[in-house]
């Protein structure tokens, strides 16, 4: 899965709703944005982590959150199974 996809794929934006959602077990992947916070994002990769859940990286939350398709920057989005 790549950020070109993420506009059209059934997904959850934001830290607290992609820890909700990998916590239900329903993800597939989740992408981070590597100018946020470390110590907002690294415990949703360590979570990943454990749950065998590939994450991947966007360069800014701007970034991000443009793939998405929203108008402001996101720090974590999950792609729903």
């Amino acid at each position: 899965m790549t950020l070109d996809t993420l506009k059209s794929a059934n997904r959850v934006i934001g830290i607290k709703q992609a820890t909700k959602a990998v916590k239900r077990g329903n993800v597939q992947t989740v992408f981070v944005a590597d100018d946020a916070d470390d110590r907002v994002i690294e415990p949703l990769k360590v979570l990943c982590q454990g749950n065998e859940i590939p994450v991947g990286h966007a360069e800014t939350m701007r970034e991000l959150g443009q793939a998405c398709g929203i108008e402001v920057g996101a720090a974590a989005v999950a792609v729903l199974k």
